[in-house]
């Protein structure tokens, strides 16, 4: 522990240090483009955001960052690591938190899929197309509702084109990986009709069983080695887009399809299929009203469904989302010196995850989750003011959230109102350098599946048993900053607590049931209940980096750490471990390269039902790219390196940690065009 604090403490004090070099900075200082964060509702940069501080991933950095899944495209980002379901599913947890508390967008509205429920369920939101992706870590619950209590990830892809070009415009890329015999190749173009905006995308995936450097099962060689067995992943989309754009603001349309398959590597080899289909309608009006600059809404709706197969392509639970989403957004000008949005959020779903009726005697006789329809109504002010060099920001949202289970279940019916407001402020105490302060009280309904769940998951094995009586989540949370934003060198220190009060939480017993819910010390499925007690997260952050995006040399380094309790009851399960890293870079002319370190400590700090410690690891990646014109079109040629070392990685957030390492040494190379 005291190892831990002095490699944070570090990092803190060698970025206070370069107080003393302001000079110097100043003398390099170069003005470096600034990256807007879409999901701000001031749409800030990223270095001034005050409820959640933001990150956003573009350009060279998200292409070399790239991989199977979101959760390991973000799983090197400050405060953010992975799930690592095998590599067809993977979500981003954000300081500790997932599934239902991280909300994961697409151009600002929810992804609507089942990922939330489940680690081994896919995100349905392709990185390999998006412009950019923005991560808002901590409470955002005030803008995007009661998901958002741990933190957002935004994918923006630009379906809806908000611009008129001259020209077409767009970008394609393949590549190859040896671990797995990847190939990915993507595009994205974007054009005009006279005063239509067009838009579309698409990518297609294949990869085999990804190469370990051992046993998939250090305890068990049976269960294979060399390669880890069923962690294919397969994936296609297509996105289509038209936008009728004018002086006075915009409307347009799109609609996207994903259809993925993926094993899930565990002992009874199942797998997944998955397809959803969405429709998007989204406008801005400018000056609509006497004192508003703009009103903007969104509409979305999804067809969502994923079956779970048996390793012999027998389905065996089939889980199906009908949803719905409007927002509706009204930006005032400046009042009394603050300006601020405020708004109007629904939501209406139905959930289901039921047994596939078939003729090979695999049917069961309990619903994983029954029919149940949702809904959710909620309104939202988030408001901004600079005093002198204090820029403060306060806000507000109330929420309803219906859950209607289907009658014929015999489950009761529940109704949740929701509170949460936010006030922070960022004081800019001399040139470049700010010191925030946030505090912010975030509830959250519980969701379907932690209240109705009563029946067996084939995928993690488990059978889940909810409760119809949780309560609702209130998370109080205070953070403090400080960084520094401007020069070639640049730093930021983040420390946090949430104290949640009724956290809710899956936790076992060992017992072994079989597929009616019945003990039975040699059945498949392991008892899983869904609980409450109160918690809380501690973690610390800090990052120093030097000309991150400009020509010449660069290096970043970083910390961060967290920790999870439980009121009485020791850790919170699968939480993330202590990492520190550094890297390095050279940008000059055509040439692009980089070497990337990443240690993880033991994750020693388990919960009271868990058993497996994951082991610390370091993992050292490495990128090299040239582009090339050819009548003037930028081509560039690129290699990236991943886990050089052929480390036996296994994540302590992963369900999976035991049985599924991640990949080992791979060469991933391809080719890129932008026009």
């Amino acid at each position: 522990m005291i190892a831990q604090r002095t490699l944070l403490a570090s990092a803190v004090l060698s970025a206070l240090a370069s107080l003393s070099n302001s000079a110097l900075a100043q003398e390099q200082e170069k003005i470096l483009p600034s990256v807007v964060v879409t999901a701000s509702p001031f749409s800030n940069e990223e270095n001034a955001q005050i409820m959640a501080p933001a990150k956003v991933l573009y350009g060279d950095e998200l292409r070399e960052k790239l991989g199977n899944s979101l959760g390991d495209t973000l799983s090197q980002e400050l405060g953010v690591s992975a799930s690592a379901f095998g590599a067809g599913a993977s979500r981003p947890i954000i300081r500790g938190m997932e599934g239902p508390r991280v909300k994961i967008l697409q151009n600002g509205m929810s992804v609507m899929d089942a990922s939330s429920l489940s680690n081994d369920h896919a995100v349905v939101g392709e990185s390999a197309t998006a412009r950019q992706i923005e991560i808002l870590r901590g409470p955002a619950a005030l803008l995007y509702g009661s998901g958002a209590i741990g933190g957002v990830v935004n994918i923006v892809n630009d379906r809806i084109p908000t611009i008129l070009n001259s020209k077409p415009t767009g970008e394609a890329e393949a590549r190859f990986g040896t671990a797995d015999k990847m190939k990915n190749g993507s595009f994205s173009i974007d054009g005009a009709a006279g005063a239509i905006g067009l838009h579309v995308d698409g990518n297609a995936r294949d990869a085999d069983d990804y190469k370990i450097p051992g046993y998939a099962n250090a305890s068990d060689p049976a269960q294979g080695s060399g390669r880890l067995p069923n962690s294919y992943a397969r994936s296609n989309s297509v996105g289509f887009g038209a936008s009728y754009i004018q002086d006075w603001g915009y409307i347009g349309a799109s609609v996207g399809a994903d259809d993925n398959r993926y094993g899930i590597p565990t002992e009874e080899k199942s797998y997944i299929t998955q397809k959803q289909t969405r429709y998007d309608v989204a406008g801005l009006i400018k000056n609509p009203f006497e004192n508003f600059e703009s009103f903007r809404f969104k509409l979305g709706y999804t067809d969502y469904k994923h079956t779970e197969n048996l390793e012999d392509g027998t389905p065996a639970t089939e889980f199906k989302n009908k949803a719905s989403e409007t927002r509706w957004e009204l930006t005032h000008k400046p009042l009394a010196g603050w300006r601020g949005t405020f708004g109007l959020q629904t939501e209406n779903s139905e959930f289901s995850a039921l047994p596939v009726d078939d003729d090979h005697g695999h049917g069961h006789s309990h619903a994983t989750v029954p029919v149940t329809k949702s809904q959710t109504i909620a309104g939202f002010l988030v408001e901004e003011r600079d005093f002198g060099p204090v820029r403060a920001s306060a806000g507000a949202r109330i929420e309803s959230v219906k859950r209607r289970p289907d009658a014929a279940s015999g489950l009761v019916q529940r109704d949740f109102n929701l509170g949460s407001y936010s006030l922070g402020g960022l004081w800019t105490f001399t040139q470049g350098y700010g010191l925030g302060l946030t505090a912010s009280v975030a509830q959250r309904a519980p969701a379907i599946e932690e209240l109705y769940s009563n029946g067996p998951h084939e995928s993690t094995a488990t059978y889940d048993i909810g409760d119809a009586n949780l309560r609702k989540e209130t998370s109080r949370n205070i953070e403090l900053s400080l960084q520094k934003t401007e020069g070639l060198l640049r730093w930021k220190a983040n420390a946090y607590q949430n104290r949640v009060k009724n956290y809710v939480y899956g936790r076992t017993d060992g017992t072994m049931v079989d597929d009616h819910g019945d003990a039975d010390p040699t059945g498949e499925f392991l008892q899983r209940f869904w609980s409450q007690n109160d918690a809380t997260i501690r973690g610390l952050e800090a990052e120093v980096s030097y000309n991150l995006r400009g020509n010449g040399f660069s290096w970043r380094t970083f910390a961060d750490t967290s920790r999870g309790t439980l009121s009485g009851a020791g850790n919170l399960p699968l939480q993330p471990t202590t990492r520190f890293g550094g890297e390095i870079g050279y940008r000059e002319g055509n040439w692009r390269s980089g070497l990337k370190v990443l240690h993880a400590e033991k994750q020693n700090r388990l919960a009271s039902f868990e058993t497996y410690a994951a082991p610390s690891y370091t993992q050292v990646d490495a990128n090299l790219s040239y582009t090339q014109n050819f009548q003037s079109t930028p081509i560039t040629w690129f290699a990236i390196a991943k886990n050089l070392l052929n480390e036996d990685i296994r994540l302590s957030t992963s369900v999976l940690r035991e049985v599924a390492p991640l990949s080992g040494r791979s060469l991933i190379v391809g080719v890129r065009t932008s026009f």
